[in-house]
């Protein structure tokens, strides 16, 4: 979409019903789970012998895999059904789920275009008003596309003028999108439809004739296996056959690297970032006056970039020997790297975004876990700070170069989600959207901020969210959750589910453990590859520090994460199984010597490592979760929460993971401290998920915590 930049691409960033149940025969309940089948496969591996007993669970094809879901999903059933208190707790997550989600608008032309979810609906509904005070008109909505609301809108790019709107669809959560073009007037679709545009990068012209983009690969163009890998940059001119438009732009020498497009105000220049994974980024600028090829003006080095162009020239943030980042200014017909010069200088505040809006420059920070909004000149001087509501997460951002306005969006923990217009002339703020969430009272709730040592004694951040005069009986049923990588934050959120159990004297808590983007890329280096059991240590001391300060204590603590967080889950349950009373681990990565082998994964190798290298392999086997189940150990109990069109996290990990563990563990045939998996049907890895189904999956979720932590319904 247009406004800004952001230097990363988060390509990373659960219910089956009574069906499965009938296709199993009688419930497996009565005598504990179902028995896998055991088929030992012994590779070598970096000289150490691995024996996989469940290697068959990679196949979902497989017809002992078949049979071991579908007795596993009836176990799950038997297990989660009967739960008292299941009603209330499904009523009051329909209510809260239901509370409504809003974005700031695109501005294209007279159009403000932005996704709104209201109250009843699944999806968000994509609108178009004239003006900024026009009246919404719907524009397109994805709750009318399929009959359970299981396909999702992905992406849109409006055209400069807003005479067009190219955006992605995909069904089940698989983000397999496809690209159509709609006439914003008339809501007219197009003949233009381009297929394998998940995760499309687009970048119009301004006549809107046409557009570059970046697509994925057909079969048989790539190795079997690749087509997730491939990308390349193509221009298409609307009413052309996709099948022949031209190649702009592929990297040939690293096929697993994204490139992504943007065009300068005047059609003159094409920028083109291509990602290697979370720590570098190399910039192509290509002149579109001449016919010469893109020409790479970044260093080579492992840093961060990311620009946009505004009157002949490239604005460009990055973390280049500065790990807070800064920004850069060059001119496009001289862009090499010697020719740059320091226009914003870095500060102790980690620099997120960098726009140029109305002749000026709009940046975003965050300090100490929450968002800052400045005005700069072009020549870097600082204007004006933009005042926020509470200390709290500016989300999502809109700024076009040639707009004396910007909008932005604003959340925290105790705060819906709200979009404000600010005028650059007069500094004026004004409410645009906000979310209306009335059954719940944000007043009753306090947030604090409280800081923790680690293991090496890094002082970590955690957020602490619960009813106001809760009293520290070191009883308090928590919930603390986590993520620590790929350079994501987790900041201030509007967390509608937990609301339920804080209602029933619940502590929610998140840390901020390193591995994320919070203080800049030193603080995302201290927790990858090598380096990722500071983020196991992070969390371990998270829970002891709730623990010691008698927020609850191991026999009323849980804790959840999905994916790299579901990675993180699995870290605790076999490094200190002693230390929770129940995990939810959502689609997780758990089987770190193989997972590049499936879905996209291979993208997170400069995140993990590879256990293909030597060296990686040490550090990935020392802390796999599926290869540290112990024999006869006591875990704490476990929902294991996946998807069947998870094209992110391959559903094996779980799967796999599930059959050791309840073959293995001591409480693996427990029925009071259960180890049960749960897999999602026409739901990928959480991505355009309807209301419909998150209600089901959080039904299940805390119907299982309640009984686990002794909280009454």
């Amino acid at each position: 979409m247009q406004g800004g930049f952001r230097l990363l691409i988060v390509f990373f960033l659960l219910f089956v019903g009574m069906a499965a149940m009938v296709m199993a025969g009688d419930s497996p309940s009565a005598s504990g789970p179902p028995k896998a089948k055991v088929a030992p496969v012994e590779d070598t591996v970096q000289g150490h012998k691995i024996v996989d007993a469940y290697r068959y669970l990679e196949n979902a094809n497989d017809a002992d895999t078949k049979l071991f879901v579908d007795e596993e999903l009836a176990y799950t059933r038997s297990m989660l059904d009967p739960l008292p208190g299941r009603d209330k707790i499904n009523a009051r997550l329909s209510q809260l789920l239901a509370i409504g989600t809003v974005l700031p608008p695109e501005m294209a032309g007279p159009y403000y275009l932005h996704t709104q979810r209201d109250a009843g609906q699944n999806q968000p509904t994509l609108y178009v008003r004239e003006g900024v005070n026009g009246e919404d008109r719907v524009l397109l909505d994805p709750n009318k596309l399929s009959a359970d609301a299981t396909v999702a809108l992905d992406w849109w790019y409006p055209s400069e003028d807003g005479k067009y709107i190219a955006y992605g669809l995909s069904p089940s959560g698989s983000e397999e999108s496809t690209l159509h073009v709609m006439e914003t007037a008339t809501r007219r679709e197009l003949a233009d439809k381009i297929e394998r545009t998940r995760f499309a990068s687009i970048a119009w012209k301004k006549d809107s004739s046409g557009f570059y983009y970046t697509r994925h690969p057909k079969k048989g163009d790539v190795p079997a296996g690749e087509e997730v890998y491939h990308v390349k940059a193509f221009y298409h001119r609307l009413g052309d056959d996709p099948a022949h438009d031209p190649l702009i732009f592929e990297d040939e020498k690293h096929p697993q690297n994204i490139p992504t497009v943007n065009l300068s105000e005047d059609d003159r220049w094409l920028l083109i970032d291509v990602q290697e994974g979370w720590t570098k980024t190399e910039m192509y600028v290509q002149d579109l006056q001449s016919k010469n090829p893109p020409v790479e003006i970044t260093t080579g080095k492992s840093f961060l970039y990311g620009a946009e162009f505004y009157e002949g020239k490239l604005y460009i943030i990055t973390n280049e020997d500065a790990p807070h980042y800064r920004v850069f200014v060059a001119e496009a017909a001289n862009p090499k790297r010697e020719h740059w010069k320091e226009l914003i200088p870095a500060s102790d505040a980690v620099l997120q975004n960098a726009s140029v809006t109305g002749g000026k420059l709009f940046t975003q920070y965050e300090h100490n876990v929450s968002s800052e909004l400045k005005i700069f000149s072009l020549e870097g001087k600082k204007l004006a700070e933009i005042p926020q509501p509470a200390i709290g997460n500016v989300f999502s951002v809109s700024v076009r170069y040639d707009r004396n306005e910007l909008f932005f969006a604003f959340q925290s923990f105790t705060v819906p989600p709200s979009v404000y217009r600010y005028d650059l002339g007069s500094g004026g703020i004004t409410s645009w959207a906000k979310v209306d969430a009335p059954s719940i009272d944000p007043a009753a709730y306090d947030v604090r901020q409280e800081w923790y040592a680690s293991k090496d004694g890094t002082k970590i951040p955690m957020f602490i969210v619960s009813k106001k005069g809760l009293v520290k009986n070191g009883r308090n049923p928590a919930l603390l959750t986590g993520y620590g990588g790929f350079n994501i934050s987790m900041s201030p959120t509007f967390n509608r589910s937990s609301y339920l159990w804080m209602e029933h004297g619940g502590v929610y808590a998140v840390a901020n453990l390193r591995g994320g983007s919070e203080f800049g890329e030193d603080w995302h280096r201290a927790g990858m590859l090598e380096k990722k059991q500071n983020v196991f240590d992070d969390f371990i001391a998270a829970a002891e520090y709730l623990i010691a300060e008698k927020y609850t204590d191991k026999d009323h603590l849980a804790i959840s994460g999905g994916s790299n967080g579901g990675l993180l889950m699995g870290a605790m349950i076999t490094q200190r199984p002693d230390l929770f009373r129940a995990v939810v681990c959502q689609v997780p990565l758990l089987d770190m010597l193989r997972y590049q082998n499936f879905q996209i994964a291979k993208l997170w190798i400069p995140e993990y490592g590879s256990a293909d290298d030597a060296k990686q392999f040490d550090t990935l086997y020392a802390y796999s979760p599926y290869h540290h189940v112990k024999a006869g150990q006591e875990y704490p109990a476990i929902l294991f929460m996946t998807a069947d069109t998870d094209t992110r996290v391959d559903p094996m990990h779980a799967k796999k993971m599930t059959a050791l563990m309840q073959a293995e563990a001591k409480n693996g045939e427990s029925k009071d401290r259960p180890i049960l998996l749960r897999i999602d049907t026409k739901a990928g890895h959480g991505q355009g998920k309807p209301v419909a189904k998150q209600v089901e999956d959080s039904t299940d979720m805390y119907s299982f915590l309640f009984w686990q932590l002794g909280v009454k319904p």
